[in-house]
């Protein structure tokens, strides 16, 4: 069974998402130029949303990063060990597992890693219960660094390099039964893959497109701004630094879609937990807006629509309604965005049938009549709820 979810979405003028060289991401779709925001970029608003409105749980969440030997240091550090130590002995259990990366800068793995933080805190229990076997590798370390007090150009020589710390026995498979996703709802939602462990990679339940205009944008608009120095002398003229900002204004469709089964599954079985991610992270999609920019343009404006449609058969996106874009004249570029969705969701159901649907509904801001997306729901709330009660039925159904 899938939830799918879809948002229309106008933007006042802003650059939410941008490219390498500060321009707001675009794409063409139709044979037209369209203002784009990319699926990475609305997956981390949502992972952000999490945490910011407490949706989840903080042990029930994950972090992306490159500095696992820091975040085990810590627990480390937290159980009583010295700084130092902990510090050196994280870095060289991550780095016994992991090869180093190419920029050498020991304490950081080669790639982001996508752990859930039960899986962080594991790990720190692994080094903790293996600490004699990595105390000696720390003490080795620090046998290996320049006295402090030497001489000038007298420093200790350091040991001929070797292939680095070892493992001690069992960790290896140790370390490959705690990466099993941790019951982080994120990572189940969003999969991850390590290329050295792929035995431990983890099938994303939930895919997200990229957010693409209904509109054609024909240029991208440019704000010049000006700075003055407050504290120059009122009798000098002119401004103290200029540049340009790219910006445009468009309305988005948006759209994901999200497998309860595997979702289930990624959750170890745990039903209620996998009810309380789904609801998350619909709350999330509707309500999470990128930060690119916000100080300057401030574009805080939430979706006109948003329809979910419940189903036992294969996703479907609707982003084809949008093929011819939709223009902003007569009631508006919102209100015809509208109808174009409703008008194709019934030419797609009348060609293909419902896929199996076992529950949908919508709300709107604008009170466009509908003809096609005819179960209506007076509030986001509602039709949330509608969604997660379909999924998740009462007595514990997937």
């Amino acid at each position: 069974m899938r939830i799918e979810i879809h948002a229309l979405q106008n933007f006042a003028p802003s650059n939410l998402n941008r490219d390498d060289t500060g321009s707001p991401k675009d794409a063409e779709f139709g044979g037209h130029r369209r203002a784009r925001v990319s699926s990475q970029c609305l997956k981390r608003a949502v992972r952000a949303y999490f945490k910011s409105e407490k949706l989840l749980p903080p042990e029930r969440l994950a972090e992306r990063t490159k500095r696992l030997a820091d975040a085990v240091a810590g627990r480390l550090v937290a159980k009583g060990r010295d700084a130092t130590d902990a510090q050196r002995a994280a870095r060289a259990a991550t780095s016994a597992f992991l090869p180093k990366s190419e920029d050498k800068d020991e304490h950081k793995t080669p790639y982001l890693l996508f752990l859930g933080e039960s899986e962080i805190k594991g790990f720190a229990e692994l080094v903790e219960k293996h600490w004699d076997h990595f105390s000696q590798v720390t003490e080795s370390a620090a046998a290996a660094e320049p006295a402090t007090d030497a001489p000038k150009g007298k420093a200790k020589k350091k040991p001929a390099k070797d292939d680095g710390p070892k493992l001690p026995e069992g960790f290896a498979k140790a370390i490959e039964k705690l990466l099993d996703g941790g019951k982080a709802a994120d990572l189940a939602l969003f999969g991850r893959m390590l290329a050295d462990l792929p035995e431990n990679n983890v099938d994303a339940a939930c895919q997200v497109a990229h957010g693409l205009s209904t509109n054609a944008i024909h240029s991208m608009e440019m704000d010049y701004y000006t700075a003055v120095d407050d504290l120059k002398p009122r009798d000098t003229a002119g401004a103290d630094m200029i540049g340009t900002v790219e910006f445009n204004s468009a309305c988005f469709y948006r759209y994901a879609n999200l497998d309860v089964g595997q979702l289930t599954v990624n959750l170890q079985k745990d039903i209620e937990l996998a009810r309380l991610t789904a609801e998350a992270f619909l709350k999330a999609f509707v309500c999470a807006i990128p930060t690119g920019k916000q100080n300057t343009f401030a574009a805080q404006n939430p979706p006109s629509l948003v329809f979910v449609a419940v189903r036992t058969g294969g996703p479907v996106s609707l982003t084809n309604a949008f093929v011819r874009p939709v223009a902003g004249t007569g009631e508006g570029l919102v209100a015809n965005s509208i109808r174009a969705l409703d008008d194709y969701y019934g030419r797609l159901v009348k060609m293909y049938g419902d896929g199996g649907l076992t529950a949908s509904a919508v709300c709107q801001l604008d009170g466009v009549p509908l003809t096609h997306l005819r179960v209506s729901a007076d509030s986001v709330a509602r039709v949330i709820d509608t969604a997660v009660a379909a999924a998740f039925p009462a007595g514990g159904g997937k």
